[in-house]
């Protein structure tokens, strides 16, 4: 990997962990294109560190939200209490998908650009239905944080978009849309947090060897792009723009099963 490729998978962690065009899809595509299939075990500190920008990322952007969470829930405050308890909901589902089925899940990761492809397209049209006028008037709910949930663990999936996923879950629900976005950030930053711990604790981090101005590289641009994506998606949101992203996942899901086909 080069100083360019690190570069280059920064930005597109960062951009696409919080547009809804799935990460994990686009750096399937890029260590295709990159003739990297091995980077996930070979690099395996790299990607952590890209996961670890972007959920960085999240908490400064959220920082008072959080804060205020935090002090709140202490406090035993209902709303609070309410809110993170579904967060914790949420986090149920793709904890037992990768806890349970880890080894499955890493054998999808192998440059397979037939199922990104198609995962692509899927969230496409995920997000065209959920670009149009939803009723947004329900509470998050419980129930409707475990269903929100669910989608995210399916979204493992290279080529599910987490944040397609769960936003568009969310809105189809009739949760307003900027607590949809704002939920759908926020609960994957716990998720992240155990994996990378789950990692240290495995000590496969220590058999990995990259170069340290990769990790600065990659980790940097993951965290900038981040922080500019997580903006511009909440935005986006509020005005019903997902048509664009609708079409974006269309185009590129349609060009992965195109490589698949002339490979």
């Amino acid at each position: 990997m080069s100083s360019v490729e690190a570069l280059i998978l920064g930005i597109i962690q960062g951009l696409t962990e919080f547009l809804p065009v799935s990460s994990s899809g686009h750096l399937e595509l890029a260590k295709v294109l990159f003739g990297s299939n091995a980077l996930p075990k070979e690099s395996l500190l790299f990607t952590v560190l890209l996961h670890l920008a972007t959920a960085l990322s999240t908490v400064v952007l959220y920082r008072k939200d959080l804060f205020q969470l935090f002090s709140k829930a202490v406090a035993r405050e209902k709303l609070a209490v309410h809110f993170s308890f579904a967060i914790i909901l949420s986090m149920v589902p793709a904890a037992l998908v990768g806890f349970f089925l880890e080894d499955f899940i890493d054998s999808l990761f192998s440059g397979n650009t037939l199922l990104v492809g198609a995962m692509l397209i899927v969230t496409a049209g995920l997000l065209y239905v959920a670009d149009k006028p939803q009723s947004s008037e329900n509470n998050l709910t419980h129930k409707r944080a475990l269903l929100i949930g669910i989608a995210q663990a399916i979204a493992i999936l290279p080529g599910i978009s987490r944040s397609g996923a769960t936003i568009s879950t969310a809105v189809l629900l009739g949760v307003q849309r900027e607590q949809a976005a704002r939920f759908s950030f926020l609960m994957v930053v716990p998720l992240i947090f155990g994996k990378i711990a789950k990692d240290l604790l495995s000590g496969d981090l220590l058999q990995t060897a990259i170069d340290p101005l990769h990790l600065v590289l990659g980790f940097t641009a993951a965290f900038i792009s981040g922080l500019l994506a997580c903006s511009w998606m909440i935005a986006l949101v509020k005005r019903s723009k997902l048509i664009y992203f609708s079409l974006y996942c269309l185009l590129a899901g349609s060009i992965a099963l195109l490589m698949t086909l002339f490979s």
